[in-house]
């Protein structure tokens, strides 16, 4: 069900003739930034900011590689309640000794970056330069996957969460929580203490299946792994309940205060993110882990793809006209980027993006017949490895040589974080086919794992250069290179 179902048309009115009078001084484009948990959205975010205010390499955005590209600069935060995303102390993380990567969102957050350009247009050019804000809007994906549940009550909801944990690849990460809710009575009276230990026990259940162990995408509610401001709220205090029948229960029960809290999410939490931010995006990049998928196996795969459909129906997609932009605005870029492309050898950066492409696939087709352009891509904003060669009996094989991040283990071997090796992960699958239906490596180990990232250059006038990237030029160009002509 498209997000336009759960906003109000009427306030959106109000913002959107607001937005669009304040466009006809300097022009405005939206940018939502999301995706799951560790997909890479705060350091894209702040790679793609720094390469255009510190003139980074970006041969394939056309107003950087045409000279166009004027000056690019921060400005004071637009929307006076929505935080500021922390851009100067995420690239401090970045240039750090030693270089961290920086922490994930979990909340959302805003940044306003103005670029000035030289127009393609000549006339335009008489009249000066021209001047673009990006409005980047940084939120979880995770959020996005509370929709469905505005479609269903707290007994449909629990039903259905309940069954689902109950999976083959869910039962052993919910073993704890499945003992407490089987000696659990609906009925008896709403403890208050009861529920909050059921909450918790629910909501350890949903971040243990998110973990490396399991790599699983539809964990709703959204607010349970990524609570932001509302952590530790009564809105979030709430679980599914095993009612074992549809008997109404009575009153002042345990059923009805989980109810009641389920009711109040969708209400005060789940809604008004819907109406206030979703609404009013332009453009949207979402970023995807396919890698971290292919190594949790086929059934964290098929998860991403159920995830990345339910993700991408929540956008209201097609081209838009000056009335569309006024009532019902609508996305009309969309990029889908595989990330961490960097932990592959370039050989198998197309690959990765044919697996993205199938993987989406479903998910696509619908905001590609309301006509917004989408497109596919694999990519690393900042590339923390480079690529090398190295001999295994006799074989030269393609590798990838950084640092593993300390803990991160290939076989038997455990890194810790302070030496550089080649690691061959292997070349993903011709056929995207093979890969989402579980691919190993002919000796059975992925071998995809993290690294840190790399050691900044500092420049003699100050500051630091942008770091390498993969394929970060062409995300530009896909989602702004068409205001900047």
């Amino acid at each position: 069900m498209p997000i336009s179902t759960y906003t109000d048309a009427a306030g959106d009115a109000v913002r959107n003739i607001g937005d669009v009078a304040s466009g006809l001084v300097t022009p405005t484009v939206r940018l939502g930034v999301t995706g799951l948990a560790r997909s890479g959205k705060t350091v894209f975010i702040t790679a793609l900011v720094h390469n255009l205010i510190a003139g980074g390499r970006l041969p394939f955005f056309d107003a950087a590689a045409q000279g166009r590209l004027l000056r690019a600069y921060l400005e004071p935060q637009p929307d006076e309640i929505i935080p500021r995303f922390e851009y100067e102390k995420h690239l401090g993380d970045l240039t750090g000794e030693p270089p961290r990567w920086p922490q994930s969102t979990r909340r959302i957050s805003q940044l306003r970056l103005t670029l000035e350009y030289a127009s393609t247009k000549f006339w335009k050019r008489r009249l000066g330069h021209e001047r673009l804000h990006i409005d980047i809007v940084d939120y979880p994906g995770e959020w996005l996957l509370d929709l469905p549940l505005l479609r269903l009550d707290y007994a449909a909801w629990s039903r259905e969460a309940v069954e689902q944990s109950h999976s083959p690849d869910r039962k052993d990460a919910a073993k704890t929580w499945h003992r407490a809710l089987a000696a659990t009575d609906p009925s008896g009276p709403a403890d208050e203490a009861y529920a909050a230990k059921l909450s918790d026990l629910f909501k350890k259940y949903l971040s243990d299946a998110r973990s490396d162990q399991y790599t699983l995408s539809t964990l709703p509610p959204g607010r349970f792994l990524m609570p932001g401001d509302l952590e530790g709220s009564p809105a979030l205090t709430f679980a599914p309940l095993d009612a074992k029948g549809d008997a109404r229960l009575p009153r002042g029960s345990l059923w009805a205060l989980m109810e009641r809290r389920y009711e109040a999410y969708k209400t005060y939490v789940v809604r008004p993110f819907f109406r206030d931010h979703f609404a009013r995006l332009d453009r949207q990049i979402v970023l995807i882990d396919v890698l971290a998928a292919l190594n949790g196996g086929a059934t964290a795969v098929t998860d991403l793809e159920r995830a990345m459909i339910e993700i991408l129906e929540c956008y209201r997609t097609g081209s838009n006209s000056l009335w569309s932009s006024l009532f019902t605005p609508r996305i009309d870029r969309i990029v889908l980027a595989a990330t961490k492309a960097d932990h592959l050898h370039h050989e198998s950066h197309d690959r990765l993006e044919a697996i993205l492409s199938l993987l989406t696939d479903k998910a696509m087709e619908k905001a590609r017949y309301a006509g917004a352009e989408v497109k596919v891509m694999a990519l690393a904003a900042v590339r923390a490895t480079r690529e090398g060669q190295a001999k295994r009996n006799g074989e030269t094989l393609p590798c990838i040589v950084g640092y593993p991040l300390d803990g991160e283990t290939i076989g038997q071997r455990t890194f810790d974080g302070n030496e550089a090796f080649a690691i061959f992960p292997g070349d993903l699958p011709a056929d995207p086919k093979k890969a989402l239906k579980g691919w190993h490596t002919e000796d059975g180990d992925m071998r995809f794992v993290r690294f840190r990232p790399p050691d900044p250059v500092a420049l003699p006038s100050g500051g630091f250069a942008p770091f390498p990237n993969i394929r970060l030029d062409r995300a530009i160009q896909a989602l702004i290179g068409d205001r900047l002509k």
